[in-house]
């Protein structure tokens, strides 16, 4: 799958085990410097791509923003919850590399994302969102038609504070109006 964007954003197509390496180095930024993820040490390349072999060898979405030839951002979906009840619900994550912010390419893996889940037959995303104080991540969400689910207060403890976990909701194709295919 690739999608041609503009040539500001660039395409979003499946992320490539040779990907690995820019996704580590984007995630690694944000496990450093934000609140974005409760993780404290970056994890290597090898563990990176075991995350990502994990995830789409099990079917879910992992997409990959590129731009001349650059990675500038990611998007993925995991299970929300591994019982088989949940087998419908998936979990979103989305990073933007630091200096590419801003741009839209967020937004756009987002869309391409929620499009993919909603054709594999997936019908509920939740979006877990690290710190009630990360309105960027908030805000995007909220304009792709995610809701309040609920926030987690003082659940994690990082760069010496407590930071909330807000949770993020939003239906996918049919959604519950209809049973599941």
């Amino acid at each position: 799958m690739e999608i041609q964007v503009n040539a500001f954003i660039g395409v979003v197509r499946e992320c490539l085990a040779e990907d690995i390496p820019s996704v580590t180095r984007i995630y690694a930024h944000y496990v450093l410097h934000s609140l974005a993820t409760f993780e404290i040490e970056p994890p290597d390349a090898v563990e990176m791509e075991r995350r990502w072999r994990n995830r789409v060898e099990k079917g879910f979405p992992y997409l990959l923003a590129e731009r001349d030839g650059e990675v500038t951002g990611y998007a993925y979906a995991g299970p929300y919850r591994t019982r088989p009840a949940y087998r419908y619900t998936v979990e979103n994550s989305v990073y933007v590399r630091s200096d590419c912010v801003g741009q839209g390419i967020g937004r756009r893996l987002m869309e391409a994302l929620i499009d993919d889940c909603g054709r594999r037959g997936f019908r509920q995303m939740i979006a877990v969102i690290g710190d009630s104080e990360n309105h960027a991540s908030l805000n995007l969400h909220e304009a792709l038609g995610f809701f309040p689910a609920g926030v987690l207060r003082s659940v994690g403890f990082k760069f010496g504070r407590w930071v909330d976990s807000v949770s993020l909701q939003r239906p996918l194709s049919a959604g519950d109006r209809e049973p599941p295919a």
